[in-house]
């Protein structure tokens, strides 16, 4: 069973990533637990030695003259009843220390046949929790490094009575809630998709970590990954505003007046925005010029309509001035074109005709 065991212990730690060493840490303490509530003494230490693929149990005392604490005492002539005890039972008996002086240490290995409340289901329990709290840390781990960045998901499962589907990030499976699918997406099982890790739990309850599709940054991470000039530096996303679904407003700049950074974002034939719509569902995406005036921003923001002037009228409040057709285009349906430039910007928006 020993070999068993640590057969089981080199497959988890090669399926599910989980060190092996930590996952002994683990089950040494649980079944420390186990032994010491089994046999009512403090003096249990649990030895699992992964090169001998073996685990022993040893329990220690103190050896005196007279027991006042029968848990973790012993005199000498109760160790020679217990050895003959142990021969009776055809245990071979090994001791840890040998020395047999009041004051000394006296611990030697139990063997099953010493166990008679603990059960074989009772330590499956205990050694199956060690896992389950190690696989749990080191996902947690794992997952907080991932925090604020883009996963790549595989679709394992669609719930058809909550439209939430469970996805298997590489490092485990987890749950993308409806309410964080892109709205109008329909996702299969097999599926590839990009997710968007924004929190993690490390409490024992919930779950491990938060997944979303409709979270702004995704967008911004998803053109990081089309656009070397973003991730060298030369390009920079400045903000963005998004209503999932439907529309998004990216705000970007260059540090070399050579690149051109909308250019750079959109690509030789839109191919590199192409990318980001496609894996977004369809989403519509506007690449605006960021610039530190204002007005140019603000006109620029309301992109795709044409604005003829923009005037500052008080605090981050602004008056675009646009040919009569071209005002539903820059107020957009039900105000969303307007809404997001206006988030992008950081100013009130008044969107007049001339």
């Amino acid at each position: 069973m020993n070999k068993e065991f640590f057969e089981a212990l080199d497959v988890l730690e090669r399926e599910r990533h989980i060190p092996k060493s930590y996952m002994i840490e683990k089950v040494e303490a649980a079944l420390t637990t186990a032994c010491k509530k089994e046999l009512g003494a403090a003096g249990i230490t649990v030895v699992i030695d992964p090169e001998k693929c073996d685990v022993k149990v040893y329990r220690k005392y103190t050896i005196v003259a007279e027991v006042e604490d029968p848990t973790t005492e012993i005199t000498k002539e109760q160790i020679e009843a217990l050895e003959a005890r142990q021969k009776e039972l055809g245990i071979k008996h090994k001791v840890r220390s040998r020395r047999r002086s009041i004051g000394s240490d006296y611990e030697y290995e139990l063997h099953t046949k010493e166990f008679r409340r603990l059960s074989a289901q009772n330590a499956k329990q205990v050694i199956i929790q060690g896992i389950r709290e190690a696989e749990r840390s080191y996902q947690a781990k794992e997952y907080e490094d991932k925090r604020g960045e883009m996963l790549s998901a595989i679709v394992t499962k669609v719930e058809d009575s909550t439209g939430n589907v469970v996805v298997d990030t590489g490092i485990s499976q987890a749950v993308l809630l409806k309410s964080e699918q892109i709205p109008g997406e329909v996702l299969s099982v097999d599926d590839r998709i990009k997710v968007f890790a924004t929190q993690v739990n490390t409490e024992a309850k919930g779950p491990l970590v938060s997944l979303t599709r409709i979270h702004p940054t995704l967008v911004k991470r998803l053109f990081e990954a089309e656009v070397p000039e973003i991730t060298e530096g030369t390009v920079t996303v400045r903000n963005i505003s998004r209503e999932a679904g439907s529309r998004t407003k990216i705000a970007v700049s260059s540090r070399d007046e050579n690149v051109d950074a909308v250019g750079a974002c959109i690509g030789n034939k839109g191919a590199r925005i192409g990318a980001v719509v496609d894996e977004l569902n369809g989403e519509k995406i506007d690449v605006i010029p960021y610039s530190d005036d204002l007005c140019e921003y603000v006109k620029a923001a309301l992109s795709p309509a044409t604005v003829k002037s923009v005037e500052l009228v008080g605090d981050r409040q602004a008056r675009a001035i646009v040919s009569p057709d071209q005002l539903s285009l820059a107020i957009g349906k039900m105000g969303q074109n307007a809404r997001l430039a206006a988030r992008l910007t950081g100013c009130k928006i008044d969107i007049k005709s001339e």
